[in-house]
């Protein structure tokens, strides 16, 4: 399997090319100036990826100031920087903004999926959509973004938390009838493992809802995963099921979609459905455009066009979600906390960055969101 091993990366070979020219061109110029090279972007989101930074620098002579892992960042304030002499950590610019630009990216996504669904479980599916190599990074993004559960079992190793999941078509197709699979896994399955059946494979969701209500004692939730091409007016589809299942006595019985959701699906069902297994719209998210400038040289302020020279610092207003960038030498604005903390001293590394802690930063702002009524703004 073609995958780039940490001990390479470590090494700075998973680089782009023009950083080794420069490294080639000042050495032999004899040019390695002190610098602060700090990593902005022109979005919103949620930061992602700083306990793979940690790994990355932790080693190199230089200094790393950062945004703990959950926060929201806001356009043009930096999110990271790094000070140290350029060689030291020139080759690393491009896997250090792989790794933030991408778990970022997906963060972000599972953030809006979450807040959008409000009171309602966003569980992460998506998975399949990337390469396996990343299934534990996708998951640890999504699960700091806000979402309740993922569904791939490898974060039961690498993250330490349980993976979540229901039945694949492909175990009713094998049973040869969906009774019957349905039946096999309430046998089989541990008891403390919801029942939540799938009933759209042969016939439609209404139909087998209702051949599951006629032939099972047990039943949690029940699963949709009609594709889009198939939906027709999906809203109304889910209204027959919630109606069937109601008059059957089944009230308590859950509704949970899946199969291609959008952020205009979870706002738009959010009022009918229970769970929302959403897949290629977080795993599959666009990543952040970070990108690392220099913006002091030898103690001296500079910045390429289109960029703001000067060390800074960001300072917070917890009550409003509001930001405020200052250098770093400036005097803090009253009221607000700064946001940039050391996380690196000449390659040691001072804390570590918790994914619990994380997850619990960005839920914290998303209740500040909610309790300011900022949606349009996040959700857009």
């Amino acid at each position: 399997m073609l995958i780039v091993n940490e001990e390479d990366i470590k090494k700075g070979i998973a680089t782009d090319k023009y950083f080794i020219w420069t490294e080639k061109v000042l050495k032999e110029k004899g040019v390695n100036p002190w610098v602060v090279a700090e990593i902005t972007t022109s979005k919103w989101g949620v930061f992602a990826g700083l306990g793979d930074v940690l790994q990355l620098v932790e080693g190199l002579p230089v200094n790393l100031y950062s945004m703990p892992e959950g926060s929201l960042f806001f356009p043009n304030e930096p999110v990271m920087f790094i000070e140290g002499r350029y060689l030291d950590f020139a080759r690393f610019e491009t896997p250090l903004l792989g790794l933030i630009c991408h778990a970022s990216g997906v963060a972000t996504q599972a953030f809006r999926a979450k807040l959008a669904a409000g009171s309602k479980k966003v569980l992460s599916f998506g998975t399949r959509r990337q390469h396996p190599a990343l299934s534990a990074t996708i998951e640890r993004a999504a699960y700091i973004g806000g979402v309740d559960g993922v569904s791939n079992y490898s974060a039961e190793k690498y993250l330490g938390i349980q993976s979540v999941g229901t039945m694949p078509h492909a175990l009713i197709i094998s049973m040869g009838s969906q009774i019957e699979a349905w039946k096999s896994f309430d046998e089989i399955v541990d008891a403390d493992v919801p029942r939540t059946y799938l009933v759209d494979t042969y016939y439609d969701e209404k139909t087998e809802a209702i051949l599951a209500c006629e032939n099972l004692e047990r039943i949690d939730a029940v699963r949709l995963d009609t594709p889009s091409s198939r939906r027709g007016n999906f809203r109304k589809i889910i209204e027959e099921v919630r109606w069937e299942l109601d008059i059957r006595g089944k009230n308590n019985v859950g509704i949970v979609v899946s199969g291609g959701l959008s952020l205009d699906d979870i706002i738009s069902l959010r009022d009918l459905v229970d769970v929302f297994g959403v897949g290629t719209m977080i795993a599959g998210a666009s990543p952040i455009d970070f990108a690392m400038d220099i913006v002091e040289r030898e103690g001296s302020f500079v910045a390429k066009r289109g960029k703001r020279g000067g060390k800074k610092q960001v300072y917070r207003d917890w009550e409003k979600l509001e930001d405020e960038v200052r250098l770093f030498s400036d005097e803090p604005p009253e009221g607000k906390e700064p946001l940039l903390e050391k996380y690196v001293e000449n390659g040691k590394v001072l804390k570590s960055s918790g994914m619990e802690e994380a997850r619990e930063l960005a839920l914290r702002q998303m209740e500040i969101i909610r309790k300011n009524s900022r949606f349009d703004e996040f959700l857009k």
